[in-house]
């Protein structure tokens, strides 16, 4: 039996029954609503041109986030609500205090990519409805992080950011939305069916593990930010696809023996801002660079896991950590190391009818001293060239364990044994990081591509070892700012 996509949008409840499962959210809108303001740029979730707001029940509120429409395929909109840029005109018809604010500050030139911005914009609005203080600098780069303006007209879209406070408020019906969403809730497994497709939305974990057995070559999708591209630029038939989206379960976080426990479906947005809390100093810029908001308000840190790049940003510092990945299937849990996880390029240890279920992550232990650093063409939305993460154990100056991980360098997020060893034992000094740094030389070979040569890697992969000991030895740490262009320039 195959059900409806019931979703809200336009001010009604939307039903469709005849759209592929991996038609986009952005293909519906412009081809089936003909509201085309919403525009295509990258289908690949970088430019923003595509940028929509779903809204999504959650603990009895309307939770609202910016997210790539170009990615999103149109089932996972079930039983939620749909924001576009046509629904921003008042009912007077004026502009929203948004918009009017771009008009004011000229911050629209050929105009593409301004829906985009808008919906970004929009998002922010919303975000900092009540407060008194004006938003930030820092709060408002990373509202647009996810948007890229082909005129270089960034300087009056901020401005235009800060205006659109100072105009006359707009208001947003959330009662409205958060009722039509509420009788939009289903009791019962979605299931839909088009095209000799299946699409499964279980609910609950039991649902999931059952359904996963019955079809263990359907594909897994979460944030769709990489399965997504599979479509949109592999051309690829997915054929069964199971959403683990609504599965409550997945989206928990819990605190026990000196761990937190990360559902797979917790979006890569609240899962960085929860272990940030931990490691404010060591993670805050890589939360920050680590893609754009709208992907990181979609994504999940179990998808990034499980996806497995050799590229992601997650898996090094997970790695350095001694992160776990907790695997589920009818037979049960198992648990296994982050780095045992990865068996070769794109090969994961994952049995038939297994899925990841959380990411086991330790806090804080006394004597850590731990890092993380990114190496990329652009600050925001790039893609590594070099992720490094360094995780010590200092008992004095005498280092009593080590974990080294790099991206970039290998076919698999991987450890650098060799240099581990290196350090283990040892004090904490300038003759011990040269050691180790020598070290890395015989722990990779990484290749030359077009983000970076294998020269350069090497060399940085040192350089990053080289900052880390700056900031972490005892004796008289140089300032973050000399370190920086110490030992990467």
């Amino acid at each position: 039996m195959s059900e409806p996509i019931r979703f809200y949008y336009r001010g009604a409840v939307q039903s469709v029954a005849d759209a592929s499962p991996t038609q986009t959210i952005l293909q519906f809108v412009r081809e089936n609503m003909h509201c085309t303001g919403t525009k295509e740029g990258c289908a690949e979730g970088d430019c923003g041109a595509c940028t929509v707001v779903i809204g999504e029940a959650k603990d009895g509120n309307t939770e609202l986030k910016a997210v790539n429409s170009c990615i999103q395929f149109l089932p996972t909109l079930d039983g939620k609500a749909l924001f576009t840029v046509e629904d921003l005109k008042q009912p007077d018809g004026e502009l929203h205090p948004v918009q009017q604010a771009m008009v004011e500050c000229h911050g629209s030139q050929c105009g593409f990519c301004t829906p985009g911005f808008v919906m970004s914009l929009w998002a922010l609005y919303l975000k900092q409805e009540g407060r008194q203080e004006p938003l930030s600098r820092k709060e408002i780069d990373d509202a647009l992080s996810g948007n890229l303006c082909r005129c270089t007209g960034y300087r009056p879209i901020i401005d235009a950011a800060q205006r659109m406070c100072e105009l006359p408020k707009a208001g947003f019906d959330r009662e409205a939305v958060s009722q039509a969403l509420q009788a939009l809730q289903r009791k019962e497994m979605f299931v839909y069916r088009q095209g000799g497709q299946t699409f499964y939305a279980p609910l609950t974990l039991e649902q999931l593990t059952k359904v996963r057995a019955e079809h263990p070559d359907a594909v897994i999708l979460s944030g769709s930010t990489d399965v997504g591209l599979w479509v949109t630029k592999q051309m690829r038939n997915l054929g069964d696809i199971i959403y683990i989206g609504q599965v409550a379960e997945l989206k928990t976080v819990t605190e026990k023996d000196g761990k937190l426990e990360i559902g797979a479906g917790v979006p890569l947005e609240e899962a960085y801002n929860l272990l940030c809390r931990h490691h404010e100093k060591e993670l805050a810029e890589l939360r920050q660079r680590f893609a754009s908001l709208p992907i990181r308000n979609a994504g999940t840190l179990g998808g990034n896991v499980a996806n497995g790049s050799p590229i992601g940003d997650s898996a090094p510092w997970l790695i350095a950590l001694g992160a776990e990945v907790v695997l589920r299937s009818s037979a049960g849990r198992r648990v296994l190391p982050l780095e045992d996880f990865y068996l070769g390029y794109q090969k994961k240890d994952l049995q038939p009818g297994e899925f990841v279920e959380a990411v086991s992550v330790p806090l804080p232990r006394p004597g850590l001293r731990f890092r993380t650093y990114k190496l990329a063409k652009r600050f925001d939305q790039d893609i590594s060239a070099v992720c490094a993460a360094f995780a010590i154990t200092l008992e004095g100056n005498v280092i009593q364990s080590a974990r080294i991980a790099y991206g970039g360098m290998a076919a698999t997020s991987k450890r650098a044994s060799k240099a581990e060893a290196a350090l283990t034992g040892r004090e904490w000094n300038e003759a011990t990081l040269n050691a180790a740094a020598q070290m890395l030389e015989q722990d990779y070979a990484p290749l030359t591509d077009m983000r970076a040569s294998s020269a350069y890697r090497m060399k940085t992969a040192q350089n990053l070892l080289r900052r880390f000991w700056l900031e972490t030895r005892n004796d008289a740490p140089l300032s973050t700012e000399a370190v920086n262009v110490f030992a990467c320039a």
